[in-house]
C-alpha cells in the first residue's frame, strides 16, 4: 500500500521571550580596537589607562566632581561604609534589591527598616526622625527606579542629628533635579553598572564623592588598603574595576543618549495605553529634571480584573517575563525578619507597593510586537 504525503504544515516558531530588560551593547566590531590595545598594553587592571579615562568621562558626563570605578555596586556600598566608618544604626528601605541591606550586614551594622511615600516608594523623610537613636550613625535611602528622594529634606534630618547619608544610587545614573545631578547629594552616592543597568560595563559600579581627600581614602580602601607597595593603611578590599570593563564603558557612553530617547518613547507609549486600564496605576516619575527611564512599574490595585501575581504569570505564559521588583520585602528575609523594624504592623506601605508593583520591560531594542503584545495582555485583563 502506498502512503499518501503528509499534509504540509508551516513551521510555527516559538515567540522570543521578552525579558524585563536586555543589556545595550555596542557593535562587537567597534570593542575590538580597545581589546587590542589591552592586549598591546598587557595593562588588565590596578588603574590602567582606561579605568583613569573612563573616570574623567564619567565625572564630565554626570557633573560630579571625583568617581571612583568599582567591580561592582555592592563592593563599591560596602567601601562606602568603610570609607565613613559608619558604625552602630543605619535607617535605610525595606523596599530595594537586598545589596542595600546586606552591604550593612556585611560591614557589622544594623539595618533599621522605615516606610516609603506611598507616591516615590523612596525613604519617606517623616518616619526618619522617629526612628533615630543613639546609636544611629547614618541614613541609607535609595533612589527608587530613578525617582529622586527628597533630598533636601533627609539632608535637614542629616544635618540636625549629625548622621552621615550614603545614597544607593544604582537607579539613578545620568538623573537631575534642578540644580543638577542628584548624585551630588549626601556624603556618598554609589552607581550600579550592571548589565541590566541603564549604563553597564557587564558588571561594575562606582562610588561617588566631593572631594578628593574621600576618593583617595576610598582608592586606597578598594586596592587592599595600599597607598605604595610597601604601605597598607586601611584593612581593604579587592574592588578594582577591571581595564575590559572600563573599555567597554567608554564606548558604552557614546549612544547612551539615544538609548535613553528610546527609553523614553516606549516609557510614554505604555502610560498613554495603560491610562485608562481601571485598577492600573503607572508610578509617577520626579516632576522635575531629567529621568532615565530605567524602569516602568505600575501598580496592580484591586480595581483591577485579576492580582498582580495573575498578571504576572499571565503575562509569563505569554513570554513577557516581567519581574516583580521589589518583592518580597528586603525585611521579609530570614536574616532581617527579626528585627523590630521589620514587623509587618510598621511598614504598611512598603508591603503594599510589594503585594502590587510589577515591572514591565523596557530598552532600547524592545520589539513593537512585544510591546503591542504586553499592552494588549494587560488591556485584556
Amino acid at each position: 500500500m502506498t502512503l499518501s504525503p503528509l499534509p504540509h504544515r508551516p513551521t510555527i516558531r516559538p515567540m522570543k521571550p521578552i525579558y524585563v530588560t536586555e543589556p545595550t551593547l555596542p557593535p562587537l566590531e567597534e570593542f575590538i580596537p580597545y581589546l587590542q590595545q589591552i592586549w598591546d598594553s598587557k595593562t588588565l587592571t590596578n588603574g590602567g589607562p582606561f579605568h583613569q579615562q573612563l573616570e574623567a568621562e564619567l565625572c564630565r558626563h554626570l557633573g560630579v566632581r571625583h568617581v571612583s570605578l568599582f567591580t561592582n555596586a555592592t563592593i563599591a556600598l560596602i567601601t562606602a561604609l568603610q570609607a565613613l566608618r559608619i558604625t552602630g544604626e543605619v535607617i535605610t528601605t525595606p523596599y530595594s534589591f537586598v545589596a542595600t541591606a546586606h552591604s550593612l550586614l556585611w560591614t557589622g551594622v544594623k539595618p533599621v527598616f522605615v516606610d516609603v511615600d506611598p507616591v516615590t516608594l523612596n525613604l519617606d523623610p517623616r518616619n526618619i526622625e522617629a526612628a533615630i537613636t543613639p546609636q544611629t550613625t547614618a541614613i541609607m535611602p535609595v533612589h527608587c527606579y530613578g525617582t529622586p528622594c527628597d533630598v533636601d529634606e533627609i539632608q535637614r534630618i542629616a544635618d540636625t542629628y549629625g548622621l552621615k547619608v550614603i545614597y544607593d544610587a544604582a537607579h539613578a545614573f545620568g538623573v537631575r533635579n534642578q540644580s543638577g545631578s542628584i548624585l551630588n547629594y549626601g556624603d556618598l552616592a554609589v552607581l550600579s553598572f550592571h548589565a541590566t543597568k541603564v549604563f553597564n560595563t557587564f558588571e561594575g559600579g562606582a562610588i561617588i564623592c566631593p572631594d578628593a581627600k574621600t576618593k583617595q581614602r576610598i582608592d586606597h580602601l578598594k586596592n587592599f588598603g595600599f597607598v605604595d607597595e610597601v604601605t597598607v593603611v586601611a584593612p581593604g578590599i579587592n574592588g578594582k574595576m577591571s581595564e575590559f570593563n572600563a573599555a567597554l564603558g567608554l564606548l558604552q557612553l557614546k549612544d547612551l543618549e539615544q538609548a535613553i530617547q528610546k527609553r523614553q518613547l516606549i516609557d510614554a507609549r505604555y502610560r498613554r495605553e495603560l491610562a485608562g486600564v481601571a485598577g492600573i496605576h503607572c508610578v509617577p516619575r520626579g516632576h522635575e529634571g531629567v529621568s532615565n527611564y530605567a524602569y516602568f512599574p505600575i501598580m496592580v490595585g484591586p480595581q483591577y480584573s485579576r492580582s498582580r501575581d495573575d498578571l504576572y504569570r499571565r503575562l509569563k505564559e505569554h513570554g513577557i517575563h516581567a519581574r516583580r521588583y521589589f518583592y518580597p520585602l528586603i525585611s521579609d528575609f530570614p536574616m532581617y525578619r527579626g528585627l523590630p523594624s521589620a514587623a509587618r504592623s510598621t511598614l504598611p506601605l512598603a508591603r503594599q507597593a510589594a503585594d502590587q508593583v510589577i515591572c514591565l520591560p523596557i530598552y532600547p531594542t524592545l520589539p513593537e510586537e512585544a510591546l503591542e503584545r504586553i499592552i494588549s495582555l494587560i488591556r485584556a485583563g
